[in-house]
């Protein structure tokens, strides 16, 4: 009886989705975070195609009903592609900040560097998150195309209909439909306004743009690297831009200030004000021309 591994390398859409994707070479370990919904499920097709070493890692957050089955689902699609399973279990409590907690307990229950089913359409929706976080440079370059994420060549509606001829029925997750989010309001309410007004395919045209910022991002980095952003007269006098991503560089914790905290700490290098507030009960105080974090 065909398996599902063999099905999938038979399929002509495969091998077209494979010459997109940053996949490593035949053979290399990999770990891939399996949720179960297509793009994940694409994402472990892809790399048992590719004939990878692939664990399939599968994290429930215990957030709704019935989510421990889910699991189960996982595993046996991971058998049917040659792939070990490995779960784990997290507790994540409803309320503030659900999208960013839930992922924060996700990675730390996943080993470091796994792959992750991330798309153009992920990309063009964390352009636009950043967008109006006030980023900069940095944010709207998104995420980089690296080992990682090498589905980003891809799109959503890709990964579900790979699915769909495999005639895999994956998870769809109601978070993803749930308005109290600004990702779900940006995927199912911004984006298509933004189709709608442009008369094109607006995500396609940010994930290309993300990836122009992101080497003129790389290039600005390098130029920046040499500025003491503890200087406060190296900071003033350096162009405004590469002073900028030096505070930015120095600040990220795990996330860059926003441009507002960095046009304030700015002033304080310049000599204009004595100190400023950061967030998160932090200050920034100039004391013999050197910038100091303080804590309230």
């Amino acid at each position: 009886m065909s398996t599902l591994l063999d099905a999938a390398r038979r399929l002509p859409l495969t091998a077209q989705l494979l010459e997109r994707c940053a996949l490593p070479e035949p053979g290399t370990p990999v770990d891939c975070a399996v949720s179960g919904g297509a793009d994940s499920v694409a994402l472990m097709i892809l790399t048992c195609v590719n004939d990878c070493a692939v664990t399939a890692w599968h994290v429930d957050h215990g957030l709704r009903t019935g989510s421990h089955g889910e699991a189960s689902l996982v595993a046996a699609l991971a058998a049917a592609l040659g792939a070990t399973f490995v779960s784990r279990s997290v507790q994540v409590a409803d309320g503030p900040n659900l999208e960013a907690r839930a992922r924060d307990a996700r990675f730390a229950a996943l080993p470091a560097g796994v792959f992750t089913g991330h798309t153009a359409d992920d990309q063009a929706e964390t352009v636009l998150i950043n967008l109006i976080r006030g980023a900069g440079l940095r944010g709207m370059s998104a995420m980089r195309s690296t080992a990682t994420k090498p589905l980003l060549g891809l799109r959503r509606s890709e990964t579900r209909q790979l699915c769909s001829a495999l005639d895999i029925a994956v998870i769809e997750d109601p978070m993803n439909d749930d308005p109290r989010f600004q990702r779900t309001r940006i995927r199912h309410e911004l984006l298509p306004l933004l189709d709608s007004i442009a008369e094109r395919d607006v995500a396609a045209i940010l994930a290309r743009q993300a990836d122009v910022m992101g080497d003129d991002d790389a290039f600005l980095d390098e130029l920046a690297s040499v500025i003491d952003p503890t200087d406060a007269r190296a900071l003033a006098a350096a162009p405004a831009p590469l002073a900028r991503r030096a505070l930015r560089r120095w600040l990220s914790d795990p996330y860059p200030p926003d441009v507002a905290t960095i046009e304030r700490i700015l002033e304080v290098a310049r000599g204009n004000t004595r100190a400023c507030d950061i967030g998160a009960n932090r200050r920034i105080r100039r004391s013999q021309q050197r910038l100091r974090i303080e804590r309230d």
